[in-house]
């Protein structure tokens, strides 16, 4: 059997992703990753690699995603099933970095809470209870990363690699995640990776943003686990 493994995204840890696997068939066999401290992507996908042994089932989160496509390049033949959750394959747009910069300075200036406070809340797409019950552990979160961490992971998207090539090379289980209300990350960018690899799975899931898993985490598991044995139904 292969290792199901949950990949975070930018300044993300264990915490997105530890509703949803608290919620799936065998919790204590599932592995989440994070990836503070980490400068590319490339790094952060052997780093996966590295971690866990033998036959691995990668979803990751936005960043993670991209981070999932990497292992696929660097090890494909290890990667026999992939996840994509609230992510995209496109190289970097116009205007992005400079974007990104306006939220580095803001760290700068404000620390790392007045980062949270305006990089969170437009994420957010589930009802206005449910984002007020989860932005106090969001922004503790996010808080919690250095700047210079946080800094890292941004140099590390700005010079992502090609990330289309291994999707469209992908012949294993894929499964994509969107939500609609993510401005990020769109549904559209899931629809343009499905036709990349015909064989994906997508699902759009309403009443939830870019951050889809602490947002709509039952709904996340179902699906997962639903996918996950229906192709790898064990014993």
């Amino acid at each position: 059997m292969p290792t199901l493994v949950l990949l975070c995204g930018l300044l993300c840890d264990a915490q997105v992703w530890e509703p949803v696997r608290t919620r799936l068939p065998s919790p204590d066999d599932v592995r989440i990753l994070a990836f503070p401290g980490f400068r590319t992507i490339e790094a952060m996908a052997a780093q996966v690699l590295d971690s866990v042994p033998g036959p691995l089932v990668l979803i990751g989160h936005s960043m993670g995603g991209r981070v999932a496509l990497e292992a696929v390049r660097q090890a494909g033949d290890r990667v026999v099933g992939l996840g994509l959750a609230n992510t995209g394959i496109h190289p970097t747009a116009p205007g992005e970095a400079a974007g990104r910069q306006t939220l580095i300075d803001r760290a700068r200036s404000g620390g790392m809470e007045a980062l949270a406070e305006a990089w969170l809340p437009p994420m957010m797409g589930a009802s206005a209870e449910r984002v007020a019950a989860l932005m106090p552990a969001l922004r503790a979160m996010v808080s919690a990363n250095t700047r210079e961490s946080y800094e890292g992971q941004i140099a590390a998207l700005l010079a992502r690699p090609d990330a289309e090539t291994p999707l469209r090379g992908y012949k294993a289980p894929l499964l994509l995640l969107a939500a609609e209300q993510d401005r990020w990350s769109p549904p559209a960018q899931h629809e343009a990776m499905r036709d990349l690899a015909p064989q994906g799975e997508l699902h759009v899931l309403a009443d939830a943003g870019h951050m889809l898993p602490v947002e709509r985490p039952e709904a996340v598991a179902q699906l997962i686990s639903d996918w996950f044995v229906r192709h790898w139904p064990g014993d």
